[in-house]
């Protein structure tokens, strides 16, 4: 019975080789979903000094794995979306795993943001990540992150016009 108490669910696809060739969408949260990267107006998420923090370390560290790409991605004040492409050839050495990738760049653009002053910034631990399957699915998954900012937005004008009860 105490055994159950230390059960985490698995994160990731039993069996499935994450440095496999393929479009993976991922998100990854702030500890404690902490507004740290900006705030939403119009729309679109204006970021903040350690938002930009962030956005750097991502493209910089993408740009040091060779056979992987950003193909979409938005940074929300308490989380970010991507969309990461993993291009595994036989001639190139096999493509460094999802995992090595998501924990180089929070890793990365933690010690960046402590360096400029927020000592205390932290990543919650993981991340969820799906596998995208088919253009049909990659089609929906970037409109969701292009809409993200847009719902996010809607959803607090509702919250803020609910009637408190």
């Amino acid at each position: 019975m105490a055994d159950d108490l230390y059960f985490r669910k698995r994160n990731r696809l039993e069996g499935y080789d994450y440095s496999e060739s393929g479009f993976y969408f991922v998100t990854t949260c702030v500890e404690n979903r902490e507004n740290v990267f900006g705030s939403i107006s119009d729309s679109r998420c204006e970021l903040s000094d350690y938002g930009k923090i962030f956005e750097k370390i991502l493209h910089e560290t993408i740009a040091l794995f060779p056979g992987i790409d950003l193909d979409y991605y938005v940074i929300m004040p308490d989380h970010v979306h991507l969309i990461i492409i993993i291009n595994s050839t036989e001639e190139k050495k096999k493509a460094k795993s999802l995992s090595g990738i998501i924990g180089a760049v929070k890793s990365r653009s933690s010690a960046a943001i402590h360096q400029a002053g927020f000592k205390s910034f932290k990543w919650q631990p993981s991340f969820y990540d799906r596998i995208i399957r088919n253009e049909r699915e990659l089609f929906y998954i970037r409109q969701y992150i292009e809409q993200n900012p847009l719902r996010s937005e809607i959803d607090d004008e509702f919250a803020d016009n609910m009637p408190k009860l």
